[in-house]
């Protein structure tokens, strides 16, 4: 598949919308208020999986990059996180009993930086995490990190304590684009970073590229695309940089301006599609880019990918502990959330309150038609039999309305709808958040896509 196939004038100009990104369903802005006492408990109640994931969300950063929109707090006081971590440890005490007979297969810090921590305090949230919880010798343990406060003393200790798995920041390589978004870093010390993690036995290193930043344009984004290249990470992540500075106020600090025109943007992305898969990677769902010998390559080629709220990933099988402000748990039939301010989060604590403030139990109805976006998300293809025993449904009856509005999507050459299953195509793999969108019960009748969600594109 070309990326010409990819990037269908006809279709770009009617599917390019706004629309979620289906890491969870129903979507993140649908949680509200919980009024059981213990709903983590509720929900593993009636879990099937076996095991745990642990996701720890560090908020600090030295900086303020400005196209970010993820939950942080900006500072320079490192005993800001002595004091976070005492609170890490509370909770983690507190959830710890409810999975002492799992065993617990992953840990994954995001933030926020998470190296944002100092070597000592490193050391000490593996402690606390390895004697509340019981983690299994392999564990896949991942990090995210800002490359400019990282050394290469730093990777070897993070690897001391475990982890494997690196997630590296880069954006993109041009100085004025780094100066426009307030993250000038330096590419060479990123490659020696990349190589260190290497030498230190790390498994798998991602890194992170976002198109439609300002200033750039082709000649730049290709520079970038060439350094990311040289330097070969198992897996790279394309994000489309999303312009809410009606929502995140640092986006304020980049003028309309500067951002590339539409058309501009897509063709970065179809330069980046052209560019990575020309160079041997696979394309895995609509953003993540793997070598083929990696472990999410070969998840999307036996249909055993993933999604959840860090993106495409190989265990489906486990729950999802979030631990942190502003974290979400993904177990059994519910979502939880923690709160997003520290102040509320500590608070709980110390009132010993249960932490998560807001959520979603799933029903019937949402559990059904998870599992179907999960399947075109990540394997773009519906089993009409295997949902039927799941779920003890008949499907084309039960989503006669879901069926007869696909019939647009067919016309235009985007899937089929045989008499096994819906089969999406390659070449329609840009546009699979809009084609999910046809059954997701939450936005029927919706007014307000346009402003709460990005656009695919």
């Amino acid at each position: 598949m070309s990326a010409n196939e990819l990037f269908d004038p006809a279709r770009l100009k009617k599917y390019n919308i706004n629309g979620p990104r289906y890491t969870s369903y129903p979507t993140a802005l649908t949680f509200s208020g919980l009024s059981e006492p213990a709903p983590l408990e509720k929900a593993l109640s009636v879990t099937q999986a076996s095991g745990v994931s642990l996701y720890v969300h560090i908020p600090f950063c030295h900086s303020l990059c400005y196209y970010c929109g993820c939950n942080k707090i900006v500072t320079r006081h490192q005993e800001k996180a002595d004091r976070y971590l005492d609170y890490l440890e509370k909770e983690i005490q507190r959830r710890a009993p409810a999975f002492r007979h799992r065993k617990a297969e992953q840990i994954h810090l995001g933030g926020g930086t998470p190296g944002f921590l100092t070597e000592q305090q490193q050391t000490r949230l593996a402690g606390m995490l390895k004697s509340a919880f019981d983690v299994v010798s392999d564990a896949e343990m991942s990090i995210e990190i800002d490359p400019r406060r990282t050394t290469p003393a730093y990777l070897r200790h993070l690897a001391s304590l475990g982890y494997n798995r690196l997630s590296i920041g880069v954006q993109d390589t041009d100085y004025r684009v780094q100066e426009a978004i307030n993250r000038v870093q330096s590419t060479s010390h990123i490659a020696t970073l990349v190589d260190c993690a290497r030498s230190a036995g790390f498994k798998s290193v991602n890194l992170d590229l976002i198109y439609g930043l300002p200033h750039q344009t082709a000649d730049t984004f290709a520079s970038t695309l060439a350094a990311v290249k040289a330097m070969a990470p198992e897996r790279i992540s394309l994000f489309s940089y999303a312009h809410l500075p009606e929502r995140f106020a640092a986006q304020r600090k980049i003028k309309d301006e500067w951002l590339p025109s539409a058309q501009v943007k897509t063709g970065l992305m179809k330069q980046a599609i052209t560019s990575l898969t020309q160079a041997g990677y696979e394309m895995i769902g609509m953003d993540h880019f793997a070598l083929p010998s990696d472990e999410l390559a070969e998840a999307q080629r036996n249909k055993k990918l993933h999604r959840n709220f860090q993106g495409y990933t190989t265990r489906g099988d486990l729950d999802l502990l979030g631990l942190g402000v502003s974290s979400i748990s993904a177990a059994g039939n519910a979502y939880l959330q923690n709160p997003k301010t520290l102040n509320d989060y500590y608070g709980k604590l110390d009132n010993n309150e249960e932490v998560a403030e807001k959520g979603v139990f799933l029903s019937p109805s949402d559990l059904l038609r998870r599992y179907v976006i999960q399947q075109l998300m990540c394997n773009l293809a519906v089993d009409f039999a295997a949902t039927e025993a799941l779920f003890g449904i008949q499907f084309r009856q039960h989503f006669e309305p879901e069926l007869a509005a696909l019939k647009e999507f067919k016309e235009d050459g985007l899937l089929q709808v045989t008499g096994t299953g819906i089969e999406v195509f390659p070449s329609a793999r840009l546009f699979i958040r809009i084609i999910c969108m046809t059954f997701d019960a939450y936005l029927k009748g919706s007014a307000s896509i346009q402003h709460r969600y990005s656009r695919v594109i």
